[in-house]
């Protein structure tokens, strides 16, 4: 028997629809995967540029604390030196 016959018989198009939809099935399946993995890769980039984000507030904050205890303590030494 070739590929093509089947031992029940019939016509080689009832099962040829079958093979399409399971191509068409995996066809699927791989554009998902493809943009799954797209998808994770966008998600690290952005979780990468939120740290950088919060790193460059943070030293924003600290940087006006620092500001701010110079000016106070600047205050304190004028006024123990009158």
């Amino acid at each position: 028997m070739s590929g093509r016959e089947r031992a029940s018989g019939g016509s080689r198009y009832l099962y040829d629809s079958f093979d399409a939809a399971a191509a068409r099935i995996e066809a699927n399946e791989r554009v998902a995967e493809e943009r799954w993995s797209a998808l994770e890769y966008r998600l690290t980039q952005i979780d990468g540029a939120l740290e950088r984000l919060e790193k460059r507030i943070w030293l924003g904050v600290y940087g006006v604390a620092a500001f701010l205890l110079a000016q106070g303590a600047e205050a304190v030494l004028k006024a123990a030196m009158r």
